[in-house]
């Protein structure tokens, strides 16, 4: 049936219902018309528009590098991916409640697969990501850096733009990668060379570069320096980027970093103390991370896992036994205290703004760390969480720092 037809059959309906001789204020026919011819066009348009996303195409990132160290030169772009990566789809987005079962909903973003969750309950689809070891909000709604685990490749790292669209790679093939706390900063190893660049909507700027020892790699920022790990326990070294293209002296006491205080001082273990244990420590790093403080009062495992809270009271690292402990850096020194605080932590630490922490634990379940709980005698519990598949376990977004 034509539409003609159609509305010559809807008029005759309605005019054998209408008894009443005077014409009608409106007419029925043609209101059930202009609905039916509505709901037609808004068919077609949300149709078109969905051809026209399935039609778009989204090239990966590309970021100039500086060529000479300590200063900017003429800039090389380099593509996203020599080595196999394809453009990726847009991404989809809808608003739905994040993936965890239970009554616990994180206050931060989490990945679970291939789905990044906000804490707003925004899902965003990450097509072409895969294997996300790590994930950073960049400060000032600047996206997601989201690094990949470590494959036969190397690591990969994707810049996902805040306003939707496709996941790019930045960097394809890098030994290590280290993303600063406020997302604005990347330094990752790649062949025999460090570098450290600023990030912009995707975008790399201002890279230095500097020649690095064998197996050292970059793991985390002191203010503008780059901590860098020397390879089987040699202790870690500073680079101040900024103002020298050379790497600092080895600290061979240090063992792990855990994160940096306001002040600037990083929070590290080191090995101290007669017979040599793991200490507690407080490093400068404008010394080659000399402690400042030692405390060696707590069995701390080796494995580096811990982080600081914002505003620098907190850190939450693993016991040798196993278990996490949570320790009160107020009282940083001899007597430092500190509590049991839950299952052992598998991946990173991530702190809420709120004052918790959020943490992953060996069976893939989500753990809420909150300091008055744990000060007050109580023990968390890993909260399992929805959508993750056998073997795999969801990453907890580190929201940016100051």
């Amino acid at each position: 049936m034509t539409d003609d037809e159609l509305e010559r059959a809807l008029r005759d309906t309605f005019a054998r219902q209408v008894a009443a001789p005077r014409p009608l204020a409106a007419d029925p026919a043609g209101v059930a018309v202009r609905r039916a011819r509505r709901s037609g066009h808004r068919r077609t348009l949300a149709g078109l528009a969905l051809a026209g996303v399935a039609t778009v195409l989204v090239s990966t990132g590309m970021a100039p590098f500086g060529t000479s160290a300590g200063r900017e030169g003429p800039p090389t772009v380099v593509l996203g991916d020599p080595r196999g990566f394809s453009p990726s789809p847009l991404t989809t987005e809808s608003t739905v409640e994040p993936p965890t079962a239970g009554p616990v909903r994180p206050e931060l973003d989490m990945i679970v697969g291939s789905w990044l969750y906000t804490n707003g309950g925004e899902r965003r689809e990450l097509t072409g990501v895969s294997a996300v070891d790590q994930a950073q909000r960049v400060s000032d709604d600047g996206g997601w850096l989201l690094t990949s685990s470590v494959t036969a490749a190397g690591r990969t790292l994707w810049w996902v733009p805040q306003k939707g669209g496709a996941p790019q790679v930045l960097l394809a093939g890098a030994d290590e990668v280290a993303v600063a706390a406020d997302g604005r900063r990347v330094a990752w190893r790649d062949g025999p060379q460090l570098f450290v660049a600023g990030m912009v909507a995707g975008h790399f700027f201002t890279t230095t570069q500097t020649a690095a020892p064998a197996g050292a790699v970059p793991v985390g920022f002191a203010g503008d320096a780059v901590l860098v790990r020397q390879p089987d326990r040699g202790g870690f070294r500073v680079w101040r980027a900024p103002f020298d293209g050379r790497l600092g002296t080895a600290n061979r006491d240090v063992l792990n970093v855990y994160g940096v205080l306001p002040d600037g001082r990083v929070v590290g273990q080191v090995s101290a103390g007669t017979p040599r244990r793991p200490c507690l420590a407080l490093l400068d790093p404008a010394r080659d991370l000399a402690p400042v403080r030692t405390g060696c009062g707590l069995d701390l495992a080796t494995d580096g896992h811990g982080e600081v809270s914002i505003d620098g009271r907190w850190l939450l690292v693993n016991a040798a036994r196993n278990d996490a402990l949570l320790v009160d850096l107020n009282t940083f020194g001899p007597g430092v205290s500190a509590r049991p605080a839950g299952p052992t932590v598998v991946g990173a630490v991530r702190w809420a703004r709120s004052g918790g922490a959020l943490h992953v634990d060996a069976t893939g379940g989500l753990v809420r760390v909150r300091p008055e709980q744990v000060a007050a005698g109580e023990q968390p519990t890993a909260t399992p969480v929805d959508g993750v598949a056998p073997g795999d376990r969801p990453v907890v977004v580190a929201d940016p720092r100051p």
